[in-house]
């Protein structure tokens, strides 16, 4: 179901609000002491106080505002996952750069409308940016120097894309092999950017993005974002982006995801 226009732009004037709680809980941690945690006994997978606070703060504000409205957060867990509204959360996407002190981490926050994608943010709160919109809305970026449309750039032709990924070592020996195809084929790669690489496929700076292991809470608002700014998203095998787990792709422009494909596709389900 398409919502109203009015609805919707109530809905994104909250996500803005969301934001704007995240950030004021994450922020003061950010190159501070920010309570590192350990969830892995046998490897690395940290959480901080920011991760923790932030999600508490947007958790809050939702029910307040919106007591019926579901909720899935990385942090928290699930409440009425099918609701007609969920909020699909992760309040620091990045938590490596983030205590690192890199401004590459992010705030993501997706909405779903009856299972549906319709508006999602990528927020960098130290950098003064946050990328928002949705495929009816379309995406913008809001910024200290004001507001202007996001729009992906037209690049048909894979030698001529910049992609990225997020770590080439946590990739399985397949998705190795397709990410060094790929890249060998592209014009320039950049690594480490987590979510932040999407927003710059929404942004028209990068083409492709590609990568794997994302949960729900990953994957949900930036594909909003893309989608709203006229791009595409996919996962390995071709099939139409949604918010399940899984290899993911982000591009700019429908030609060159499709030759990306051709490598992708031998390790979709490997």
């Amino acid at each position: 179901m398409t919502l109203a226009a009015d609805r919707l732009a109530g809905l994104d004037a909250f996500l803005i609000a969301l934001n704007r709680v995240s950030a004021e809980a994450i922020l003061p941690l950010f190159r501070a002491d920010h309570g590192l945690e350990n969830k892995l006994a046998g490897g690395f997978d940290p959480v901080t106080e920011a991760d923790k606070g932030g999600e508490r703060a947007i958790r809050k504000l939702i029910a307040e505002r919106h007591p019926e409205h579901g909720v899935i957060g990385e942090e928290y867990g699930e409440d009425r996952p099918d609701a007609e509204f969920v909020w699909v959360l992760d309040p620091v996407d990045g938590t490596r750069a983030f205590i690192a002190g890199l401004p590459l981490w992010t705030t993501l926050i997706g909405l779903r409308h009856e299972g549906r994608p319709v508006l999602g943010s990528i927020g960098q709160p130290y950098i003064g940016e946050l990328y928002i919109g949705g495929r009816q809305t379309g995406s913008r970026l809001i910024s200290r120097a004001g507001e202007t449309p996001l729009r992906v750039r037209a690049c048909p032709k894979l030698t001529d894309a910049i992609i990225c990924t997020t770590d080439p070592a946590i990739l399985t020996g397949p998705e190795l092999g397709a990410w060094t195809q790929v890249r060998a084929a592209a014009r320039l790669a950049r690594l480490g950017l987590d979510a932040y690489g999407y927003a710059m496929v929404a942004a028209g700076t990068m083409d492709l993005a590609l990568d794997t292991g994302l949960k729900v809470w990953d994957a949900e608002a930036p594909i909003a974002v893309i989608e709203g700014a006229g791009g595409v998203c996919a996962h390995w095998d071709g099939m139409e982006a949604n918010s399940d787990s899984g290899k993911f792709a982000f591009a700019g422009d429908q030609a060159c995801l499709d030759e990306a494909l051709v490598a992708l596709k031998r390790a979709a389900r490997n």
